[in-house]
């Protein structure tokens, strides 16, 4: 999930689990819950870094505890210490910390980290959420990169809250428990029965790519990665023994659900070339992330060059992001150069 949603997520948690505390209190819950984020910069290193570091050890359920765990105690002991040893005043004169339960204030530094694997994990990219238990990443594929419902949802349960207040004020009402903290529950239920409704979407995408035929051969694998705008359109993949489909699966159209409506893309014949390509370092980095590799081989004057993508970027969106493993073989199949490439930086043949 993009770094804006989490911290609006972090907010949500801030508001429900602590109202009445201090804003550096939320600060570290924000913090909690978009640090993670940061392997993101591995980006800029190379796309290698980028396969190796981003949603792996940083969006580990671990690190996340740790971090949190270290924020949350920091903060609890600078605010006990307070400026020159004392107890931190507010302008009122009173002690902060009582304003910010510590188990409460706790729980929400950790719940912010663990919502952030949470929607990590729910999406399409791959999160190795059990490391150093396990390297696989896992997957779900019920949300979009960036889903504008979720940020309804969030800005919603941030600030009706305060219109309902400006209401009250005005009638001279008086204001029961923390600012916003119903509001804040509610928005994380609702975010929740929203993810919920995802999941069961997706599942009846999948049983409706997965119950037809199609010409290349019956399905061996198939996905349905979310549609940004609507919860009712899915983007699927569906490998067969020859090719792989690339179809739109319309949860309200299923029932005239057309296996040709998308692209097919035939797979390669085995080859000495294609078999050796796929044994170099970049090939198998690549390979390791990948969901749905597709190879391309073409012929040149010196040899072969080889190229594997992975058709899930599309699939999300993430086509900006989109990483390909480039070899280059001579005549007689040795190695001659392999890299992984940025896609956006390649022009198509």
């Amino acid at each position: 999930m993009d770094v804006g949603t989490q911290g609006l997520a972090s907010l949500v948690i801030a508001r429900a689990f602590v109202p009445r505390a201090p804003w550096r209190a939320w600060a570290v819950i924000v913090v909690a819950g978009s640090i993670a984020n940061i392997d993101v910069v591995s980006a800029m290193v190379s796309p290698s870094a980028f396969i190796e570091w981003h949603r792996t050890y940083a969006h580990s359920i671990v690190a996340s505890l740790i971090v949190s765990g270290v924020l949350a105690v920091a903060y609890i002991f600078a605010s006990s210490q307070g400026v020159g040893g004392g107890v931190e005043k507010t302008p009122a004169g009173m002690p902060a910390l009582p304003k910010a339960p510590r188990a409460a204030f706790l729980a929400a530094v950790i719940f912010a980290g663990l919502l952030h694997l949470a929607l990590d994990a729910a999406q399409g990219e791959g999160t190795m959420i059990f490391w150093p238990l396990s390297r696989q990443r896992v997957a779900l594929d019920w949300l979009p990169h960036i889903d504008p419902w979720i940020i309804a949802i969030l800005l919603a349960a941030l600030f009706l809250p305060e219109l309902t207040r400006l209401v009250t004020d005005e009638i001279g009402a008086k204001a029961r428990g923390g600012r916003g903290r119903v509001g804040a529950i509610v928005g994380l239920v609702v975010l929740a029965l929203y993810v919920g409704l995802r999941a069961d979407l997706h599942s009846n995408a999948i049983g409706t790519l997965q119950n037809r035929s199609y010409d290349t051969g019956a399905p061996h694998r198939v996905a349905a990665y979310a549609d940004a705008a609507s919860p009712f359109v899915w983007h699927g993949i569906v490998e067969t023994e020859r090719a792989l489909h690339e179809p739109d699966v319309g949860i309200f159209t299923s029932s005239q659900f057309d296996t040709d409506n998308g692209l097919t893309l035939f797979k390669p014949e085995p080859s000495p070339a294609l078999e050796q390509a796929q044994r170099t370092e970049a090939a198998r980095k690549f390979l390791v992330a990948a969901q749905f590799p597709k190879a391309d081989i073409e012929e040149t004057t010196d040899g072969y060059e080889v190229e594997l993508r992975d058709l899930r970027y599309a699939g999300i969106g993430e086509t900006q992001r989109e990483i390909l493993a480039r070899i280059e073989l001579d005549a007689n199949g040795k190695v001659l150069n392999d890299e992984l490439v940025w896609a956006r930086n390649i022009k198509r043949r």
